[in-house]
């Protein structure tokens, strides 16, 4: 049986990726903050077959995630690990700005933190594992529009690739996902219009094929990927002038 966990699995794409998952021979492990979603989804992949587990837990809470994640692998060790779990300001600007600035990094980069850390040692002893984490095409350079999401994503981004090279040697297998504008309750918060805005299973898919082919980085859709990457590569005297075009969230 194939153990998957998947942070942040009550909404969004860690909703379409537990649905995507979910098969006979699978157990999954699911987070969230949302009790009634969490049991829906719950609900959803065991009419698919799956094995089902679900715990209601706040990524940042460290010494919580830890208990739990050692508890599972030890009952049925983890073969894939997803940290999803991940917030955005809001597209009109915040008035606690301070506050939803750190609370975005909080999530994005400790919450994800919490969720591999506790796993890295146990995998490479054991010569197996795959960890996936969650950045966004955000995450290729630091935005004027949304610096705390984009500056947190470049760090998820960053600190994937770094682990990859560091246990190549290893049976740890680490993948970055860096998706575009995805259906969620993350984007339904822009009042702006978005490029090639993308259905929550259409990515899970993606997202599933690229873990699937161990690929170092998974960036969709290819056109605005392609652009993204050719952003990065700009100066910052140029990047400033377009700046002033883009929407601003946090």
């Amino acid at each position: 049986m194939k153990h998957i966990l998947i942070t942040g699995a009550s909404s969004g794409i860690g909703h379409a990726l537990a649905l995507e998952y979910a098969e006979p021979d699978t157990k999954l492990s699911l987070t969230g903050r949302n009790k009634d979603r969490l049991d829906e989804i719950a609900t959803l992949c065991r009419a698919k077959g799956a094995l089902v587990e679900t715990k209601l837990i706040d990524v940042m809470d460290r010494a919580a995630m830890t208990d739990w994640l050692l508890a599972i692998d030890g009952a049925e060790p983890l073969d894939l690990v997803i940290s999803n779990a991940g917030i955005s300001g809001g597209s009109n600007g915040v008035e606690n700005w301070e506050e939803s600035t750190r609370d975005i990094f909080a999530v994005n980069l400790a919450g994800t933190l919490n969720t591999i850390l506790p796993l890295i040692p146990i995998m490479i002893n054991r010569n197996q594992g795959q960890i996936a984490l969650m950045s966004s095409l955000a995450g290729f350079r630091g935005l004027g529009s949304s610096p705390a999401y984009s500056a947190s994503k470049v760090a998820v981004k960053a600190y994937g690739e770094a682990l990859r090279l560091r246990y190549q040697e290893t049976g740890l297998k680490v993948n970055v996902i860096c998706p575009g504008f995805v259906e969620s309750r993350i984007t339904e918060k822009n009042n702006f219009k978005m490029p090639f805005l993308m259905k929550g299973d259409k990515a899970a898919r993606i997202i599933r094929k690229g873990i699937a082919q161990n690929k170092a980085i998974i960036a969709f859709p290819f056109p605005m990927a392609t652009a993204v990457r050719l952003f990065s590569l700009m100066p910052l005297g140029l990047v400033q002038l377009l700046s002033k075009y883009l929407p601003s969230k946090e």
